[in-house]
C-alpha cells in the first residue's frame, strides 16, 4: 500500500487482528522519503522510501527488515523516481536500511548488513 508520506507510515497502528483475518496475504506500506526526514540517528541519512510490514497470520506481527518484500517495493519506486539504484529504510522498531538495484530481467540486487539470529549446523 502507498501512503503519501512517511510520517504517515510511521504513525501507523495496523489493527493486528484484523489483518490476521486477511489469512496468507501480508501487508507491506511504503512512503517516498525525502532528505529532511530525520528516521534514525544519523541526520545526514537520505532514503528514497520507507516501509513497514506486517503478517501477523504468520506469526510475524511486524518484521523488522524483509529483503523479500523489497523485491516489489524497488521495482514500484525505481520506476516512479527513474532510478535503479535505491536506498530503502524499513521503519521497524529495530529497523534497517537496504540498498537496492533494479537489474535486467526483472532481477532485484539487495545488500544491507544482517542481524544474527541463529547459528547451527546441517548434516547431510
Amino acid at each position: 500500500v502507498e501512503y503519501e508520506s512517511v510520517q504517515d507510515v510511521l504513525n501507523e497502528q495496523p489493527n493486528l487482528e484484523l489483518l490476521k483475518q486477511l489469512g496468507q496475504l501480508r501487508t507491506a506500506i511504503t512512503a517516498q522519503s525525502s532528505v529532511d526526514v530525520a528516521i534514525t540517528a544519523s541526520k545526514n541519512a537520505q532514503y528514497d522510501c520507507v516501509s513497514r510490514y506486517f503478517a501477523p497470520a504468520m506469526g510475524i506481527p511486524e518484521d523488522p527488515v524483509t529483503g523479500s518484500i523489497h523485491t516489489a517495493i524497488a521495482p514500484l519506486w525505481a520506476e516512479l523516481l527513474g532510478k535503479t539504484e535505491l536506498v530503502a529504510y524499513q521503519a521497524s522498531a529495530r529497523g534497517g536500511v537496504l540498498y537496492c538495484r533494479v537489474l535486467e530481467h526483472e532481477r532485484i540486487e539487495i545488500s544491507g548488513y544482517a542481524q544474527l539470529y541463529l547459528q547451527g549446523e546441517i548434516m547431510i
